[in-house]
């Protein structure tokens, strides 16, 4: 049994598209109404169906009342960080502190290049990544005397003024799967943010996953239970039971109290395009994953 601790955050994961041009913030509006803790969005500047990210989430912001709102997660080669942390905090600010930064080193090389992004190898953008990490946080530090001044490989910041200091402590979440980057996460940053689907052994690889994350945050003197486990998931709801995260929705929460009590999965983003299925995820789901959670917590005190 690995858990973390956290309490359990349950959000929507949804596709970008401009057409039709309102569907995104349709299905965050109905997300927050729905009592979801957060809705999000993919970041792929150079997919020309997709609203831009940015402005999307900042459309959705002034839409929703409650609901937190991230990137999943944003391109970090096609975003410059001191610029990105400026943004994240004023729109933070703006929003009443709902705002988090899930940020990912980047992968379609070939597309981020058409957009004038510079091409890196895989170890070179994780590199750029722990740099770019360290210069939103001392951006953020609004109270630190003196400027930013950051010498990295790959972003060089001379001086820069700092803040604005966002309004609440703003989780930086990390997308990644391999060794290096998962060390990184557990050094650097808040949380991390991998997609179930994209594990070839499926739930099988968050423990060994979750072991370099650890191993990372041990090195840094940080305490590994500081680093926050989100998973984007997808399934089908059905009558009887079919298999992991198809079945009912009582099914489903099974499934994902299993998760957070095996693995210490504590964010569930469930990516869905209608509302009745986020509807369904927020009022049956989510209450019936965390009362399994906490009754089996309180039973291993």
């Amino acid at each position: 049994m690995t858990d973390y601790g956290h309490d359990l955050l349950f959000g929507a994961f949804v596709t970008p598209t401009v057409e039709p041009v309102m569907h995104a913030v349709d299905l965050a509006v109905t997300a927050d109404q729905a009592g979801l803790d957060l809705v999000t969005f993919q970041d792929h500047p150079y997919q020309s169906r997709f609203h831009d990210t940015w402005t999307l989430i900042s459309y959705v912001a002034s839409r929703t009342r409650q609901i937190h709102i991230s990137g999943n997660v944003i391109n970090l080669p096609l975003r410059q960080p001191a610029v990105l942390a400026r943004s994240v905090a004023s729109l933070d600010l703006l929003s009443g502190g709902r705002v988090e930064l899930g940020i990912g080193a980047g992968g379609f090389w070939d597309a981020i290049e058409a957009m004038s992004g510079r091409r890196l190898s895989p170890g070179q953008s994780i590199d750029a990544l722990e740099e770019a990490i360290e210069i939103i946080r001392e951006i953020w530090d609004a109270d630190k005397v003196g400027g930013v001044r950051v010498k990295g490989k790959y972003y060089q910041v001379n001086g820069s003024k700092r803040g604005p200091a966002p309004a609440h402590k703003v989780g930086i979440w990390v997308g990644a799967y391999k060794p290096r980057i998962l060390r990184m996460t557990g050094r650097a940053a808040d949380g991390w943010l991998p997609s179930l689907a994209y594990l070839p052994g499926g739930a099988s690889d968050l423990a060994e996953m979750n072991q370099y994350i650890d191993e990372g945050a041990t090195a840094a003197g940080r305490n590994p239970s500081d680093i926050r486990r989100l998973l984007n998931i997808g399934g089908q709801f059905t009558q009887n039971r079919r298999s992991f995260l198809s079945g009912t929705p009582q099914q489903w929460a099974e499934d994902l109290a299993e998760l957070t009590l095996t693995y210490g999965i504590s964010g569930f983003i469930l990516a869905a395009d209608d509302a009745p299925t986020i509807q369904l995820f927020a009022s049956e789901v989510a209450p019936a994953t965390r009362e399994i959670v906490n009754a089996a917590r309180v039973r291993s005190r």
